[in-house]
């Protein structure tokens, strides 16, 4: 479910960008040919995860209900997993349940990243810079699983991935391309959903639906 030999370069980013007391976290999910890998930002000490005590897998959004909740609005998970996920605290999840979550992520052929896998105390901004650090990994990610069709969140991440100044509300359902290792993947910029821009799920939901039938 994981591109495992990234680790170590990640965890060698971790020590230089994100928080000491925090492991960083990994894209996990169908790693052979997904219909589409969902790129987010980086991950936040709300992901249970991350912390040094957690033993299970080290994947996104962890012991978090919103981004899960997206996803059962898109029909990605199913809503028995959606009813689970809202009625536990963070501190309830579990090694077990986390890998029956991402084994559903990978069933349904779904993959889940970040552009940037260090993990931070809280939801400050990161610069553009180290968000460049981690480019060349995401694209060596994105060439081992083969996405069919890739969706990038918010203008910062769909920029710096895509090499070029984006502003998501001008690429409302509309796709470029990106070649990587001679191969051209179609990406979708679309309106971060999560966190402050929770006021743009509505919009999110609309465009990724499009996307994903395109």
């Amino acid at each position: 479910m994981q591109v495992t030999k990234l680790h170590p370069e990640y965890d060698k980013l971790q020590k230089k960008y994100g928080s000491s007391k925090l492991n960083s976290i990994y894209g996990a999910g169908c790693i052979k040919n997904p219909d589409v890998c969902f790129v987010f930002m980086n991950p936040t000490a709300k992901n249970i995860a991350s912390t040094k005590e957690w033993t299970g897998i080290r994947a996104q959004w962890l012991g978090t209900k919103n981004t899960w909740n997206m996803f059962h609005r898109l029909g990605l998970i199913s809503k028995k997993t959606a009813d689970e996920i809202n009625s536990l605290k963070p501190t309830d999840w579990t090694p077990d349940f986390a890998e029956k979550l991402y084994h559903e992520v990978a069933s349904n052929k779904l993959f889940i990243t970040n552009l940037g896998k260090c993990t931070m105390d809280d939801a400050t901004h990161l610069p553009d810079k180290v968000f460049k650090e981690y480019l060349n990994l995401l694209n060596t990610e994105i060439a081992e699983i083969n996405p069919k069709k890739i969706i990038t969140f918010g203008n910062q991440v769909s920029s710096i991935f895509l090499g070029q100044n984006i502003k998501v509300s001008d690429w409302r359902k509309k796709s470029t391309t990106k070649t990587i290792s001679g191969k051209n993947y179609s990406i979708y910029p679309v309106y971060y959903p999560v966190g402050q821009g929770m006021r743009n799920l509505p919009i999110a939901i609309e465009d990724i639906l499009f996307a994903m039938k395109a």
